[in-house]
């Protein structure tokens, strides 16, 4: 009798765990922001949120696959509106979170001062970016190089990353000579060497969205969580991490 009541104990708190937990799928470039806004959220609820973070295009694949996310926050609006198409999401839950900025940064100094004086100049062994196919920050990457006509030149020294941290790792540790990175990802780093401004112009602008999915609507913790995002306090957080919110 002892086992059994102390089972149905065990399976009652686990079940209630899991429904005050939400699991959110999140891109690479969106790590900082989203560990301070899971503090912030976690500060005032009951509830409590689990991150899982990867490139966009790998996240929407194990979402497409059946993953358990209750939200998936993309580096862009593509894979947003493919869910929905599916039936995944809704257009109801959809909105754009922040809107990311693309930087070319080195660990380095360059006496150049702007990006096109650097990637033109060609004093570089090895550039780094996300790969294209798989993270929206790849995409605006290439879009640069090719609306410099630099792509075919330069297509020999590229390293291509999984995702927007690992060519942040590969610029930090020295294994390429430049990379393509998000501002958020060095506003907060004290980071040295050298940073280059890309004008706007030259990608398209980086809407980042995020959809509640939809076989996770009756979570209480994420419907939670999706209300909190909505508020200043989560708009000033994204806002220090250097990106524009709506």
């Amino acid at each position: 009798m002892k086992l059994f009541l102390t089972l149905l104990l065990t399976l009652f708190f686990t079940a209630s765990a899991l429904a005050e937990q939400a699991r959110v799928a999140v891109a690479s470039n969106f790590i900082l922001p989203m560990k301070s806004l899971i503090e912030a959220f976690e500060a005032n609820s009951p509830y409590f949120i689990k991150a899982s973070y990867g490139s966009s295009g790998k996240l929407f694949a194990q979402i497409s696959h059946g993953a358990p996310f209750d939200i998936f926050f993309s580096a862009d609006q593509a894979k947003p509106d493919a869910l929905i198409s599916s039936g995944l999401a809704t257009a109801e839950h959809r909105f754009t979170y922040a809107q990311g900025k693309l930087l070319l940064w080195s660990n380095k100094r360059y006496s150049v001062k702007t990006v096109s004086e650097v990637l033109m100049g060609g004093q570089y062994n090895k550039i780094a970016l996300a790969n294209p196919k798989l993270a929206p920050y790849g995409a605006a990457a290439k879009s640069v190089l090719v609306e410099l006509s630099l792509a075919n030149a330069t297509r020999k020294k590229w390293v291509m990353g999984e995702n927007i941290s690992q060519v942040y790792s590969f610029v930090a540790y020295g294994s390429v000579d430049i990379g393509f990175v998000a501002q958020s990802q060095l506003i907060t780093s004290n980071v040295s060497g050298q940073v280059w401004q890309i004008p706007p112009s030259l990608y398209e602008p980086i809407n980042q969205d995020a959809v509640l999915l939809m076989k996770r609507k009756t979570n209480k913790a994420a419907m939670a969580f999706w209300t909190f995002l909505h508020t200043d306090e989560a708009k000033k957080i994204i806002q220090a991490y250097g990106y524009e919110t709506f």
